[in-house]
């Protein structure tokens, strides 16, 4: 997925309506969470959501952001040129119209490939200032290469894939754009996830969206990666100091102890290509992920309390800031 500097040696890392989840399942998992149910609105931050529930707001939810991640994964596999590929745009599509979103595909081609971005941005905000960019890839690994076992099968994507999106999803629904002084495009990038097999490349859907822009935006904040169950979110080296010092002091002030102020990789990701436009952005990343690149990389490796973490750090960001 991408690739990091800091070891001896580099790690290469880098409505459809939604089929309804058996009763069976939705209840084991529901009777399990309860606890994250209570404490994932609450218990970091009481004062700041008591105040938003009072006022009707909507706040990050994060049971729903996991069930996001199941239904991307219940698809499979989302390597490019799978139905399941192909199924997960279209339902991408389908949840941020539903939260009443624009949404445009952004179409090109890699390899004989026919691949797409997906882009929303909220026609409630008036601003005619720079779009700040919330990004995640969509996307899984052909090859489960750091799988013994089973290096030749696709990655599921739970975490690698599925809960960046998932994340966007859900701040889709809940974010407040027409009260922020900037517009918001939510952007799912194609074909982030398959360098080193023969014939790809890492980030080519960021690549692209950044290549063919005609507006330049404020800022980007790329979310890949977050939502294993000990999620512990480090300083990536090459992120925008003030971007990622913002962000992490919110994610503090909510109790939020997953984000780490201390720079640990230097990562290659869906940030790179605004970085190198001179746009600034951070990733938000947890590279430190046990089943990264296997086959086992599956909802249970997933926390809703992780997902909760990160999604309501940026919706607070955001609305705080911005």
């Amino acid at each position: 997925m991408r690739i990091a500097f800091t070891k001896s040696n580099p790690i290469f890392c880098l409505t459809y309506p939604f089929e309804i989840k058996k009763t069976m399942r939705i209840l084991g998992f529901v009777l399990s969470s309860l606890g994250l149910v209570a404490c994932v609105p609450t218990a970091a931050a009481p004062t700041d959501q008591v105040s938003d529930f009072d006022r009707g707001v909507a706040v990050f939810d994060a049971v729903r952001a996991y069930d996001h991640v199941i239904t991307q994964v219940d698809f499979g596999p989302r390597v490019p040129g799978s139905p399941a590929h192909e199924r997960t745009a279209e339902w991408i599509a389908v949840q941020l119209t539903g939260s009443g979103w624009t949404v445009e595909f952004q179409p090109f081609e890699y390899g004989g490939y026919q691949l797409r971005n997906i882009i929303a941005r909220d026609m409630t905000s008036s601003s005619s200032a720079a779009p700040i960019i919330l990004g995640a890839h969509y996307d899984t690994r052909f090859y489960a290469d750091y799988d013994d076992a089973a290096p030749d099968q696709p990655v599921p994507g739970a975490n690698d894939g599925a809960s960046g999106v998932a994340v966007l999803l859900e701040l889709a629904r809940v974010l407040e754009t027409g009260a922020l002084s900037q517009p918001v495009w939510l952007v799912f990038f194609d074909a982030e996830d398959n360098g080193r097999i023969q014939g790809w490349d890492w980030i080519l859907g960021s690549r692209h969206f950044v290549d063919v822009l005609d507006v330049s935006p404020s800022l980007a904040v790329i979310v890949d990666m977050v939502g294993d169950t000990d999620l512990q979110i480090y300083y990536e080296k090459n992120s925008d100091p003030f971007l990622r010092e913002e962000i992490w002091a919110v994610a503090a002030s909510l109790g939020f102890e997953q984000f780490i102020p201390e720079e640990k990789y230097s990562i290659l990701d869906d940030h790179t290509p605004f970085l190198q436009a001179g746009i600034p952005a951070v990733d938000i990343i947890d590279f430190e992920y046990p089943y990264f690149h296997t086959t086992e990389d599956l909802p249970d490796k997933v926390s809703p309390e992780s997902l909760g973490a990160v999604g309501r750090t940026i919706e607070v960001w955001l609305e705080q800031n911005y």
